[in-house]
């Protein structure tokens, strides 16, 4: 995994949009999340509970960012995957907002937030990472609609 400290913030992302073409193509919820980096209440996001088998592309531009064979039951109220689809699919930053330290996770094709991911929390997976995602940031689609 890029560590927030080796992954370039500066980097430009694939999909450039403007606050008002995101406004236009997204809900207000979506934008809040997305484009805002805001969090959807625990335990009320469509995919918290799925265990549907599918491909977890970007809301926002829909790039395939996780699969349904990484996700597993973190009880944390958001959907909970141990490692992206693919390096490089996502890209991490530091977030020191509301008095955390902890690292974002954002697509890297459009630069969406889609949740933050944690290290060493004891989960049995095979990286003991634990990307927690907002729900709202993701489309599950059938893997042969991906």
């Amino acid at each position: 995994m890029n560590t927030p400290e080796n992954t370039s913030k500066t980097s430009s992302a694939a999909v450039e949009k403007t606050d008002a073409q995101w406004r236009e193509e997204l809900t207000p919820e979506e934008f809040r999340v997305l484009r805002q980096a805001g969090t959807e209440r625990p335990y009320t996001g469509e995919y918290w509970d799925t265990h549907t088998e599918g491909v977890y592309q970007c809301r926002a531009c829909g790039s395939q960012l996780f699969t349904s064979k990484e996700k597993f039951d973190s009880h944390c109220g958001w959907p909970s995957f141990w490692a992206p689809l693919a390096e490089g699919t996502v890209r991490y930053l530091h977030d020191r907002t509301m008095g955390m330290d902890r690292v974002e996770v954002r697509c890297a094709t459009c630069d969406s937030h889609l949740g933050h991911v944690f290290d060493g929390e004891g989960y049995d997976t095979p990286t003991d990472q634990r990307f927690c995602i907002n729900s709202i940031s993701l489309r599950l689609v059938n893997p042969e609609e991906s």
